[in-house]
């Protein structure tokens, strides 16, 4: 089979192609990349109302932002194996209906169990999904990585600003949380057939080509992307898993809290596209990077230090989320040599991180638990951030340049 898009000549020729095969690839790896967030983003809204219909502590809340982050960590690293299997397409589809079938079972749950285990289910889908669109890339787009990886970006980021938005009131339409989850899981079961028909073109990676992941765990450049990867993800779950429940404590509505989380997507949409677009063409990616991560950081300690201001600081913190994680996503891209190469850094880049990152739910709503208020886990998260700031500052222009796996 031919690849996508045929992009390695002329710069006119180029940019027909998107118009092309391209343009439907584009449009299947951002129609897929919605659902890959309103199970674990919108599920946040939602958390009081679930604590109390099943009298849950704030640990054991945690474990619902906690257990798909953890199932994202540790079926990244496999990803390299499925591709081999399966194959990219079929891996994907496969991925959704996890994560819709997940989401039914814990829409229907009558009790913790029942929640966890589906929320470990919808984890394994998402974990999956998550590690082979980075391999898509570099199969049927790779003269754009940056771009193409901006697309599904933007993608996951409407999918968790729409659910974030919408959870509370579709619970209010449909009779409570459960018609919420319902909801999530149907619009994930209808994009399965629309992601097999627009990938239909799409090259298979042949078996010998996958690299394990010890291919990119002797890279120095690798770790570095883990580390920034790992800090800036716990920043990131951590809000979206604490923040309505942070303001609901302070005395806000449900709805109002979760509009928090719901401004804090809806603003990491323009930088999605136009932050990627601007390191395509001008600056250096640690420019970029520690600027976002700076971001993040003054966002997390004006929540703790200036509450009134909570939309402004989900704004900075939205932007600065929105500029970094698409960057984060297209770097495993440039720095593979082939899309084995891409499977085994993105493998370890999100095992890695996601595996750490996924304590932090649990962490930060037992030192809630522990401190009485949720001061000391806005403090926590900004200390994150800071920690993602060192590490970016890390990732030179020669690093870069020599750090291919």
């Amino acid at each position: 089979m031919h690849a996508v898009a045929e992009e390695a000549g002329p710069r006119g020729e180029a940019r027909a192609a998107w118009w092309g095969p391209a343009g439907v690839l584009l449009a299947a790896l951002g129609l897929t990349a919605i659902t890959l967030r309103p199970q674990l983003v919108g599920i946040g809204p939602l958390v009081p109302a679930i604590q109390d219909d099943l009298a849950l502590s704030h640990a054991v809340a945690g474990l619902l932002a906690t257990i798909p982050v953890l199932c994202m960590g540790i079926l990244a690293p496999g990803a390299p194996a499925v591709l081999r299997v399966a194959g990219s397409r079929w891996a994907i589809a496969g991925s959704l209906a996890l994560i819709a079938l997940g989401g039914l079972g814990r829409a229907v749950a009558p009790g913790p169990a029942v929640l966890l285990a589906g929320t470990a289910v919808v984890g394994m889908g998402i974990g999956l999904a998550g590690a082979l669109l980075p391999v898509v890339v570099k199969q049927g787009l790779p003269a754009r990585p940056v771009l193409a990886t901006a697309v599904y970006v933007f993608g996951m980021n409407l999918g968790a600003a729409s659910a974030s938005a919408g959870a509370v009131p579709l619970a209010d339409a449909t009779g409570g949380w459960r018609g919420t989850l319902l909801v999530f899981s149907l619009l994930t079961l209808a994009v399965l057939p629309a992601w097999l028909i627009c990938t239909r073109r799409l090259p298979r990676v042949r078996g010998g080509a996958v690299a394990p992941l010890r291919r990119a765990a002797g890279s120095q450049l690798a770790w570095v992307l883990v580390g920034v990867f790992t800090f800036m993800s716990i920043a990131f779950y951590g809000m979206n898993a604490w923040l309505p429940d942070a303001y609901a404590e302070r005395g806000w509505s449900e709805a109002s809290a979760g509009a928090l989380v719901a401004v804090l997507n809806l603003c990491a949409l323009p930088t999605t596209l136009l932050v990627p677009w601007l390191a395509d063409r001008r600056g250096a990616r640690r420019t970029y990077l520690v600027t976002g991560t700076l971001g993040l950081t003054a966002a997390c300690v004006g929540f703790a230090t200036v509450p009134a201001l909570a939309f402004a600081w989900a704004v900075l913190f939205g932007a600065s989320i929105g500029s970094l994680f698409p960057l984060m996503m297209s770097l495993p891209v440039e720095v593979g040599r082939d899309p084995a190469g891409v499977g085994a850094v993105s493998g370890l880049m999100l095992g890695v991180g996601y595996c750490v990152s996924a304590a932090a739910p649990v962490a930060l709503g037992a030192l809630r638990d522990l401190t009485g208020s949720f001061d000391a886990t806005l403090w926590a998260i900004a200390a994150s951030c800071a920690l993602a700031v060192a590490c970016g500052r890390m990732l030179t222009v020669q690093r870069l340049a020599t750090g291919t796996v």
